[in-house]
């Protein structure tokens, strides 16, 4: 049995023993951590596990599951959590009121700043416990950002689960599950979900292949290897829709210096610029051409420095 067969055996241990955990992944991610953070989420969650996703700032992503991450350490728990995108300086007020058995939270727009739009306001649970923190694509507890540095006793007493493929990382797990050859974050992931038995169905297999596309510039990075391949061709077994992600590339402006304008002070007799033919370039190119004499075939004779 060889080291990483152990490491996946604690991890079963470790998730199966509790109920509910949390997946933090870096501020800024990568896709592919963002990838993989999802698929674990969706897997977890279709086992029966209480899980929420973290990040210190919500990653934006056309992949199942990214509407998920929040930006507070909890899961499940009592108390209600309303969430919405806020500018600094936008909210002049909050204040409640309560109408008979409707108890209602009314939110203030400072003037000048648009108001709320109710179709960017999420709920959730938080306060609950959690039995176990999943880090991913973090060579460092650091790298998680202000979501560890700002909660960093949440992370003490508890099993945590490192994830990762850097070749800086610092083994600060419980479990450490790093392979530093691997080519992305989301094929680890894939054999943590196989080791948990759980069902990978085509949501999962779609995030997880976007990933790998991602950290391999479609397949074709230095650390693409056959493991890859044979990962790609068990996830489009699995149902995966081949889903790339291209990182956008700025495209160059070119400046065009604007055409000068010939002002004509008498109107009615027609500009030379308006009037004179124009010579196609080939034939002006052509008349440039500087022309021999007749006689330069000849040879030339020379005498006393000068020629005869």
């Amino acid at each position: 049995m060889n080291n990483q067969a152990n490491t996946l055996g604690r991890i079963f241990e470790v998730v199966n023993k509790g109920k509910s955990g949390v997946i933090i992944i870096p501020s800024n991610p990568s896709f592919d951590s963002v990838a993989a953070a999802t698929s674990l989420y969706l897997g977890l969650t279709k086992g029966g596990k209480n899980i929420s996703l973290v990040c210190s700032q919500k990653p934006s992503a056309d992949i199942v599951a990214v509407d998920k991450f929040q930006t507070v350490i909890g899961t499940g728990g009592d108390s209600l959590m309303i969430s919405f995108p806020y500018t600094d300086g936008a909210i002049d007020k909050v204040d409640y009121n309560i109408q008979g058995e409707s108890f209602n939270l009314v939110v203030t727009p400072r003037a000048g700043f648009s108001k709320l739009n109710q179709n960017q306001i999420s709920f959730s649970y938080t306060g609950g416990m959690v039995d176990f923190i999943i880090a991913i694509d973090a060579p460092t507890l650091n790298n998680l950002g202000q979501i560890y540095t700002d909660n960093q006793k949440q992370f003490t007493g508890r099993d945590i689960i490192n994830i990762d493929r850097h070749l800086t990382n610092a083994y600060f797990g419980t479990v450490n599950f790093v392979n530093k050859t691997a080519s992305s974050i989301s094929e680890l992931i894939l054999s943590v979900l196989q080791s948990l038995k759980v069902e990978v169905d085509r949501d999962i297999a779609t995030n997880l292949y976007a990933g790998i596309a991602s950290a391999t510039n479609n397949f074709t990075s230095y650390s693409t290897n056959a493991d890859t391949f044979e990962n790609i061709a068990t996830l489009l077994r699995m149902g995966a829709i081949k889903k790339t992600f291209k990182k956008p590339t700025p495209t160059p402006t070119r400046v065009v210096p604007p055409t000068p304008q010939i002002v004509n002070p008498n109107p009615n007799i027609a500009s030379s610029a308006e009037t004179q033919p124009v010579t196609p370039i080939e034939k002006v190119e052509k008349e440039k051409q500087p022309q021999n004499p007749s006689d330069w075939l000849k040879p030339k004779i020379f005498k006393g420095g000068g020629l005869v």
